[in-house]
């Protein structure tokens, strides 16, 4: 038999439909056994854990075949209460596949303390941004007579006069004693003629 006559023949057509047939039952095997291999489609959403302690975070995830990973302790953040979940990683209602492991971030217990700058004889301008960056709040202004405009005179804290290096909690608010472009300034407990101000959003002094 020659071979145009071979294929043309129902042997070979025979033939081919078997190898096609062994293929594709090879595939679909291939493809069942990288489903089981890869667990494909059993997926887990994972919780919200925003606000949970670290103990309730790793009961919750581990009943739904997850870990928990604490990776570090955060400044306190009055949104959640003390030693709780601030941060996730994945978020929440991500699918993830079992065993997988979810990184948080934990609040502090309360404020740190920092250490007081020193901010007498400097600008207004100066000062606030210095608190700032160290986790304060300016609180109230207060102007005494006083040659140069808008200098610190004195750092306060609920009416106790603070000095450079006095600890106190992040996110106080620190009032400020400034001059008011006016001689005749002296430092003393009782402060006359003074003019008690809410700290403004935008001061273009």
């Amino acid at each position: 038999m020659s071979v145009k006559e071979f294929l043309k023949s129902k042997v070979f057509f025979k033939q081919v439909a078997i190898a096609l047939g062994i293929i594709v039952v090879v595939v679909f095997l291939l493809l069942q056994w990288l489903s089981i291999a890869t667990d494909h489609g059993n997926v887990i959403p994972v919780p919200d854990l925003h606000k949970l302690t670290v103990a309730k975070a790793t009961e919750t995830l581990e009943n739904i075949d997850l870990e928990a990973v604490v990776l570090d302790t955060v400044d306190f953040n009055p949104d959640f209460p003390p030693y709780t979940i601030t941060e996730q990683d994945p978020l929440p209602k991500v699918n993830v596949k079992e065993d997988r492991k979810i990184y948080v971030k934990v609040n502090s217990g309360g404020y740190s303390t920092v250490a007081m700058p020193d901010l007498i004889q400097k600008t207004y301008r100066q000062a606030v941004p210095t608190l700032q960056s160290l986790g304060l709040q300016e609180g109230t202004k207060t102007y005494v007579p006083y040659l140069a405009k808008d200098v610190v005179l004195e750092m306060k804290q609920k009416g106790k006069k603070l000095k450079a290096g006095d600890k106190v909690m992040k996110a106080s608010k620190i009032d400020l004693v400034l001059g008011d472009g006016k001689t005749g300034y002296q430092e003393n407990d009782s402060i006359n003629d003074v003019r008690t101000l809410e700290p403004a959003e935008d001061n273009d002094e």
